[in-house]
């Protein structure tokens, strides 16, 4: 491939690939498979064949403290549902999320748990030490701040013992807690519009704590920067600069137009303002500050007069710690002691941990360094982290910031967020209204490889699209005219399962290709490799859709790598139709017929192995060849021929497996074949 390697896109020496953290309190729907887990799959399997295997790690795991996780435990002890302690709660949470994982063939190198061994004392003392840095270098701050107290149950509440509606002007969220709303949005306690006590259904009342924030405004000018350069990053979706500079703004508050005297009254009591007048419809006029700490002292003095008002997005401390039980410790400074982390910084730097765990729990000479800084830190190292776009705040805003003051040296990583994975064209959330269906559950009507080329053909790098799985479509098809009874579209035999989309290439398409080759090698080769070349035609196409897909991966476009890959297939199979019935009785013209077909149907299979590698797979054991060396990208370019030449073989003597009757390399779920 040296030759080839003009005007080709560059990869690190080393990646590591994360795919998020879910919680310790919920199992896995289909939003986690489909949304983050399957894409950030395709791209580590991607790189493992490009790069080497040892030269990727692939991690993520179970966010195991917090409040949401504290709260789920505690309602289902209450009513008596769980009796083990909150480790046993979590630990069972994530044994089914790992078995969720595994059953969708999500390959990571660990999954681990951030409370949970063997990565809880890695997770740990990274966490102190990464507190103790950030006060080191001034980028810690002690804030007395007020916290909801409880005065019925005589307890401070942690974040999701506390529900109202989010106060951040132009969100609508009605599920808001202690200090963000489930749309990602930050704010202050104070500012949560009628909280509610979920122990007691009472109004908390506000109390002060120390604790210990990070200077987030003070990195504004380097966020500024780092958005020019992921502005020009084509890896790095418009998603991701878009959603971080909404919040790269000047403090404001926005205030009714009603209310222009009211404001006028307590106008001169403000810190130094400047007041942006309503524009056309808008109904409220806005009031710009300096900073956020003017604009606090303004929320005061507003509030004092009872002018009602709602802040807009801008840089806040982003608090680090807390005070509730469940959590890593943190450490004592200042004399301030007691506390524990708060679980979404934590989160941000637990994929170093993790990498810490595997790489201390890996033999030697399974990764290319054991040293955790040659992954994260190096020069010639990437991370890319995979996101929903709900987590853009905190891994594209808090992150990066917090990377930046660190001054370990850590590489800005490149997130990969996708926009949401609806469920029948509506937002769907665990603890919504709309239930999505469980990961593991679909498997009891898809295969983990259907749903994995679905979900992957969705484009989620451009839009919100909807899953829609027949299966649990109970809208109305049509109404019966003979019983007069509705019949539902989980029933309508006529209609075409969207879910099933992309099966067809899979079980039709591609399986047809692969029989033709090994059932054409058998009656004509005596199972062994055609013995001639393919056509300088078709090695050419198949170069060229090789180093397509090589560029459309790079730059983060997996939907539209899949589809070129199966157009290509499509016209493989044509090919092999057309030139097959050509040669008749030809026996020459059919085997040079068949050469056509196998490297087709070798740069299919490394194509589609990231995207469904069980199946591919298996076309690399019927081919003679180890997976190693079949899906290695140095010999991306080669025929099979080529690859047995490559590897020192006799082309001409390399046996292939002989394909049992009516094989499928990719089956139907059993319930989708006609009984």
């Amino acid at each position: 491939m040296a030759s080839e390697n003009t005007n080709r896109p560059i990869f690190p020496a080393r990646a590591v690939v994360t795919a998020g953290m879910p919680y310790g309190n919920k199992d896995l729907h289909f939003g986690h498979i489909g949304g983050v887990f399957v894409p950030a799959d395709f791209f580590a399997r991607f790189l493992r064949d490009r790069i080497g295997a040892e030269n990727v790690l692939f991690v993520s795991g179970t966010d195991c403290y917090g409040s949401p996780i504290m709260e789920g435990y505690r309602k289902l002890t209450e009513a008596g549902e769980f009796s083990g302690t909150i480790t046993d709660y979590v630990r069972g949470h994530h044994d089914n999320q790992k078995a969720a994982l595994d059953a969708y063939g999500i390959s990571l190198d660990i999954f681990a748990g951030s409370g949970l061994e063997p990565a809880k004392p890695f997770h740990a003392a990274l966490s102190d030490a990464w507190i103790r840095r950030l006060y080191e270098v001034g980028a810690l701050k002690k804030r007395s701040t007020l916290q909801f107290y409880d005065t019925e149950a005589k307890t401070f509440l942690n974040g999701r013992q506390v529900k109202g509606r989010c106060p951040v002007r132009g969100c609508k969220s009605e599920k808001a807690y202690a200090d963000e709303c489930d749309l990602g949005h930050q704010f202050d306690p104070e500012e949560l519009i009628n909280p509610v006590s979920q122990l007691t259904g009472t109004k908390p009342e506000l109390r002060p704590c120390d604790n210990w924030y990070f200077d987030l405004p003070a990195f504004s000018e380097a966020l500024e920067t780092l958005m020019d350069e992921w502005d020009a990053d084509p890896q790095v979706r418009d998603i991701v600069t878009k959603t971080v500079r909404e919040s790269l703004v000047a403090p404001v508050i926005y205030i009714k137009n009603e209310l222009r005297e009211d404001f006028a009254a307590v106008a001169g009591d403000l810190p130094v303002h400047t007041v942006h007048e309503a524009q056309g419809n808008q109904a409220s006029f806005s009031v710009e500050f300096a900073d956020w700490e003017a604009r606090d002292k303004a929320r005061e003095v507003l509030e004092g007069a009872h002018v009602r008002f709602r802040t807009g997005k801008c840089l806040l401390p982003f608090r680090i710690t807390g005070n509730i039980d469940w959590g890593v410790a943190a450490p004592e400074i200042d004399g301030v002691s007691g506390l524990t982390v708060w679980c979404w910084p934590e989160s941000l730097w637990a994929p170093i941990s993790f990498v810490q765990t595997a790489l201390a729990e890996s033999a030697d000479g399974r990764y290319s360094s054991r040293d955790w800084h040659d992954w994260w830190c190096a020069d010639d190292s990437r991370v890319f982290q995979f996101i929903g776009q709900d987590n853009i705040y905190f891994y594209c805003v808090a992150q990066p910031a917090m990377w930046e003051a660190m001054g370990w040296g850590l590489k800005q990583t490149t997130p990969v967020a996708n926009y949401h994975i609806l469920f029948m064209n509506k937002k769907a959330s665990s603890s919504g209204a709309i239930k999505p269906p469980m990961a593991a559950e679909l498997l009891d009507h898809y295969t983990a490889e259907q749903l994995r080329a679905h979900w992957l053909s969705l484009a989620l790098d451009a839009k919100a699209v909807s899953f829609s799985p027949k299966v649990y479509d109970t809208s109305v098809s049509y109404k019966d005219k003979k019983t007069g009874e509705e019949v539902l579209v989980c029933d309508d035999s006529r209609v075409v399962d969207p879910a099933l989309k992309e099966s067809a290439f899979l079980t039709n398409i591609f399986n047809r290709l692969a029989r033709s080759c090994f059932y054409g090698a058998a009656k004509a080769c005596g199972c062994k490799l055609p013995a001639v070349e393919a056509s300088a035609e078709v090695i050419e196409e198949c170069r060229e859709a090789t180093l397509a897909f090589e560029r459309t991966v790079h730059g983060m476009d997996f939907h539209g790598a899949l589809a070129a890959v199966e157009e290509f297939t499509r016209a493989a199979n044509k090919r092999w139709d057309a030139t097959s019935k050509a040669a008749g009785d030809d026996a020459d013209a059919y085997v040079a017929a068949l050469a056509d077909a196998f490297a087709a149907l070798r740069t299919t299979a490394l194509l589609m192995h990231p995207a469904v590698p069980a199946g591919c797979e298996l076309v690399a054991e019927y081919m003679g060849f180890s997976e190693k060396d079949f899906f290695s990208w140095e010999h991306a370019l080669a025929t099979p021929r080529e690859l047995a030449a490559e590897l020192g073989e006799d082309a001409s003597e390399h046996a292939i497996l002989e394909l049992p009757p009516r094989f499928d390399f990719f089956r139907k779920h059993e319930s989708q074949y006609k009984k």
